[in-house]
């Protein structure tokens, strides 16, 4: 009896360390999207570009494409705590820096866009090293239902940020929700003084030198590279992105011009979404999903692509067939998303883990822009709905796909042979296999 009590406070003692971490962080995400929403107002309204909005956009996207690969692999370098650590600390000092400007009447639209380039890079040397730090302090059988935490959250922040965001703006100046940012920064950045983080082992050959950084990104890149499950992953991802990432940006003409509705509908079906989201990553929090985690990525992505059928085939007059359409995107979302990325943090090697998040991320990414251009021209061409439609039979066509690869099917089983080497068919996020 003394033993499973042993095994069972082994098994729950993870929880206070990781989870001390995870709230601040929850804490320190929720004032960044609040001064995000604050400072795309501030744009809108002293502006009125949508030049600058677009700009705003790039200067928070580019970073993760072009440093990714080498964030991740100065991510497996250094410390990952300390790492999280400077991170949020750069990104709190530069809103410190907004707010005084806001507060002094001195604001630019270009020291927007410096801060918001000093968050994104912060977020990509952040999003790895936490990343790969959940792996090490979660056990694998939780790292599931870890995900579908995150889901969740993303899910409720989609839907309290706005409506959060605005009544700040109306009752604070906007140096207060700059300030509100910097302290709830500080929830996530004292944490990281006490609560100890594991770091795993450099494998390097005895008597060897330590190799380059440009060593360690080429390592990674063969790595992934080499690992047939996880190209046929980032394939399907890359697809999804390229696909379904645009079809958001295009929501609103399908709501005005499709279904002929108002602002209020469009909030609707955007409400729903994160709705949907919640749902869903509370699913998988509590289910955990099929014992074969792929499994339940395909299924969420098939789910997907119905959502986006509906969207798409939904007649002008039959809103409610939207509203449902939205409402299952949401819920499928972290079913697919959740398994996947959990599966890279289970059987990637945590000293690859840097490297390997940061280029899927990297790649997946980059399609996303890619998409934004093409889908307005085809759209004005063909209508509107036609690019949902496209987005979700490449939903079900790519889990399909996924089902009928075994490379993929075994990516949970066979990742040993990955490291050692040892087999002819080498296999194995936030690689993103949605929108």
């Amino acid at each position: 009896m003394s033993h499973r009590r042993q095994d069972e406070s082994q098994a729950t003692r993870w929880q206070v360390p990781f989870f001390t971490i995870w709230t601040g962080q929850q804490l320190s995400l929720i004032g960044s999207m609040l001064t995000g929403f604050a400072l795309v107002w501030w744009l809108t309204r002293s502006t009125g570009s949508a030049t600058v909005l677009a700009t705003a956009s790039l200067v928070q996207t580019l970073p993760r494409i072009l440093l990714g690969p080498f964030a991740g692999a100065l991510v497996d370098r250094w410390n990952r705590r300390r790492v999280m650590l400077v991170a949020d600390s750069v990104i709190a000092l530069s809103t410190a820096v907004l707010a005084y400007l806001f507060w002094m009447e001195a604001l630019r639209v270009w020291h927007v866009y410096v801060v918001m380039t000093v968050g994104a890079i912060g977020g990509t040397f952040h999003w790895p090293a936490m990343s790969a730090s959940t792996s090490l302090m979660v056990p694998k059988q939780h790292l599931a239902r870890v995900a579908g935490i995150n889901q969740t959250m993303n899910g409720v922040l989609s839907i309290i940020s706005p409506p959060l965001g605005a009544l700040l703006i109306s009752v604070l100046p906007l140096h207060g929700v700059m300030t509100v940012d910097v302290v709830t920064a500080a929830f996530a950045i004292v944490p990281l003084f006490f609560v100890h983080v594991p770091q795993p082992e450099r494998r390097v050959a005895a008597g060897a030198a330590r190799p380059t950084l440009w060593a360690d990104m080429r390592e990674g890149f063969d790595y992934v590279w080499s690992w047939a499950g996880l190209r046929r992953v980032m394939l399907i991802a890359a697809v999804l992105n390229f696909l379904l990432n645009p079809a958001g940006s295009l929501t609103p003409l399908l709501v005005t011009e499709h279904f002929s509705r108002s602002a209020p509908d469009l909030a609707l079906l955007q409400s729903l979404w994160g709705g949907g989201a919640v749902l869903g990553g509370l699913l998988l929090s509590v289910w955990g999903g099929f014992r074969r985690r792929i499994l339940t990525s395909m299924l969420g992505l098939v789910g997907m692509g119905a959502g986006a059928l509906f969207l798409g085939l939904a007649p002008a007059g039959v809103f409610w067939m939207g509203l449902a359409g939205m409402a299952l995107l949401g819920i499928m979302n972290p079913i697919a998303n959740g398994p996947i990325h959990a599966i890279f943090q289970s059987v990637i090697e945590p000293d690859m883990q840097g490297r390997a998040f940061t280029l899927i991320s990297t790649a997946c990414g980059a399609m996303a822009p890619v998409g934004m251009a093409i889908a307005g021209p085809v759209s004005d061409a063909l209508g509107i709905q036609s690019w949902f439609v496209i987005g979700g039979v490449a939903c079900v066509v790519m889990a399909v796909y996924g089902v009928c690869s075994p490379a993929l099917m075994g990516i949970e089983d066979n990742h040993r042979a990955q490291r050692d080497g040892t087999s002819g068919t080498p296999a194995g996020v936030q690689a993103d296999v949605s929108a």
